[in-house]
C-alpha cells in the first residue's frame, strides 16, 4: 500500500493547481493525511448550469481534483505521474449559494491503479450532493 509521501504540502497541492481548472474553480485542499484528502469550493456563478442549478461537471470536478490529489499524495516511489481512467458520480442534491466541501478516501492504493470514494455535500449543512468513484492508472517511467 502507498503511504502518505512526505514531500506533500497543502500549499503545494493548492499552489500546483492555481494556474488551471482547480484554481479557476475555487477549489481548495484544507486537509490531507494517510488515505485521504478534504476540499472546498465555493458556490458562484460560473458554477452554474444555464438552469441556475449546480452543473454536475462542477461537483465532478471538486471530487474528482480531491481525489486525483490524493493520488499525488499516495504516489508510490518512483512512480512519475497518474491519470483517470474511470469515474463515476450520483448526484442527490444541489445548492445555489454557499460553498460545498468534498471528503475523498482511498480504497485501495496499489502499484498500478488506486481506487477513490469520494462525498460532495453542502458545507453549511452536511447534506450529501453527490457519491463519486474514479480508478486512477499509476504512471511509471517509460525504459
Amino acid at each position: 500500500m502507498s503511504q502518505l509521501r512526505p514531500d506533500i504540502s497543502l500549499d503545494m497541492l493548492n499552489e500546483r493547481g492555481k494556474e488551471y481548472l482547480p484554481g479557476y474553480l475555487g477549489i481548495e485542499i484544507t486537509g490531507i493525511e494517510q488515505g485521504g484528502v478534504t476540499s472546498r469550493m465555493p458556490v458562484k456563478a460560473l458554477h452554474f448550469a444555464p438552469n441556475n442549478f449546480l452543473h454536475a461537471a462542477s461537483i465532478v470536478a471538486l471530487a474528482d481534483t480531491t481525489c486525483g490529489y490524493g493520488t499525488i499524495a499516495h504516489l508510490p516511489e518512483g512512480a512519475e505521474s497518474f491519470t483517470t481512467v474511470e469515474l463515476k458520480s450520483n448526484h442527490l442534491g444541489t445548492v445555489r449559494e454557499g460553498g460545498i466541501a468534498c471528503v475523498a478516501i482511498a480504497q485501495h492504493l496499489g502499484r498500478t491503479t488506486q481506487v477513490w470514494d469520494a462525498v460532495v455535500t453542502d458545507e453549511q449543512s452536511g447534506r450529501k450532493l453527490a457519491l463519486f468513484r474514479c480508478t486512477q492508472m499509476i504512471l511509471w517511467p517509460k525504459g
